[in-house]
């Protein structure tokens, strides 16, 4: 999408003021997951012409979500991590929140959304979404009940468990959550979506693929 890295400049240097103050100065990391085209080339080029400090850790193969964020967390060198998507689909207030709940707590503080989140998604992924939730609390009994928010910060004792995760796609967040549970402060944290975030529809290949991983997920919480 042509654009993005402006959006995503001002957005980050919008957080950036918000936690200054007690936080200091963020890094940015930003990972490109196997994408080459022309467009995406410019788009990684113009973001480190409007913020040199930014890394860029790209590879040729796409791979997923899970595998890009551990390599942008891998690459992190700071006391304190956070994750989310390139559009910031979060309210900066909310970013906010989990930073300040991580520098707090330490372990790992994670999204929670509200029920808002329901009415601005696919009706499929609505009822997928409320699905797990209950899986979670019913079956794995999990101590967050939104494994699946996109926004989760943690410090370098979560960093080590994230990048124990072995999930490439989605349900590397939920892997995470049950590989630190018990061994250190996972706290959830409440968080809005920002204004003009809408989600795509699930394709069937990865429900699919992720269906699969939940079912070893599940096999594994037993033993």
């Amino acid at each position: 999408m042509e654009g993005w890295a402006e959006a995503l400049v001002e957005r980050f240097l919008t957080f950036s003021d918000t936690v200054a103050d007690w936080a200091g100065t963020p890094g940015l990391i930003v990972v490109n997951d196997g994408s080459s085209s022309e467009a995406a080339n410019r788009n990684f080029q113009r973001l480190t012409e409007l913020l040199p400090l930014a890394r860029v850790v790209s590879y040729q193969q796409n791979h997923g979500k899970g595998y890009a964020l551990r390599k942008g967390v891998a690459a992190s060198e700071a006391e304190f991590h956070l994750v989310t998507d390139a559009d910031f689909p979060y309210t900066i207030e909310s970013m906010r929140r989990v930073v300040l709940a991580v520098s707090e707590h330490g372990g790992i503080a994670a999204g929670n959304r509200d029920t808002a989140y329901y009415d601005r998604v696919p009706v499929f992924r609505r009822w997928l979404s409320k699905g797990l939730r209950w899986l979670l609390r019913n079956v794995l009994r999990q101590p967050v009940g939104d494994s699946q928010c996109g926004l989760k910060a943690f410090d370098n004792q979560g960093k080590s468990i994230f990048l124990d995760t072995t999930i490439d796609r989605f349900l590397f967040d939920l892997e995470f959550l049950m590989l630190a549970n018990g061994r250190i402060p996972v706290s959830p944290v409440p968080v809005e979506l920002r204004d003009g975030v809408t989600f795509s529809k699930v394709g069937w290949r990865i429900l699919a693929t992720e269906g699969r991983n939940f079912l070893s997920l599940l096999l594994r919480s037993k033993k």
